[in-house]
C-alpha cells in the first residue's frame, strides 16, 4: 500500500525521475512549453512552479536552489531574468496543461504544459 506517499514513480528510479524532471524542466523554461505524457505533465507542474517562485524572489539564495535543478546556464538567466519578472504580481498558478489525445504508438494520453502569457 502506498500510504501518504507523494508523487508518481513514472516507472523510473528516483535519481532518473529527478534528472528527467529538471531536464523538463529546463526545456519548459526555454520554450516556454512542452508536448509530454499527462502523467509526467502532472508531476512536472509543480517542480516547475516551485521554480517560479524562487525566481520572483530573485536573491542570491534562491537563484542558488533554482540552479541545483536547472541544468542551463542560460535557462537559469532566463527564469531570473524574464519569468520571475512576468509572474512577479501573480500569486501562483504559472503553468497550464493541455490535454491533446492519444499518442499513436502506444495510446498513452498526450498533454502539452505552457507557461502562462502573464
Amino acid at each position: 500500500m502506498r500510504h501518504r506517499i507523494k508523487g508518481r514513480q513514472l516507472s523510473r528510479t528516483k535519481s532518473h525521475r529527478r534528472a528527467m524532471l529538471g531536464n523538463m524542466a529546463t526545456s519548459l523554461v526555454e520554450h516556454e512549453k512542452v508536448v509530454t505524457t499527462v502523467a509526467k505533465a502532472k508531476e512536472l507542474r509543480p517542480f516547475v512552479e516551485r521554480l517560479i517562485t524562487l525566481a520572483r524572489r530573485g536573491d542570491l539564495h534562491a537563484r542558488r536552489l533554482a540552479e541545483r535543478r536547472i541544468k542551463s546556464r542560460t535557462a537559469s538567466g532566463k527564469l531570473f531574468s524574464e519569468l520571475g519578472p512576468r509572474f512577479a504580481d501573480r500569486p501562483g498558478g504559472y503553468t497550464r496543461i493541455v490535454r491533446l489525445g492519444h499518442r499513436q504508438g502506444d495510446g498513452a494520453e498526450m498533454a502539452r504544459i505552457e507557461l502562462l502569457a502573464e
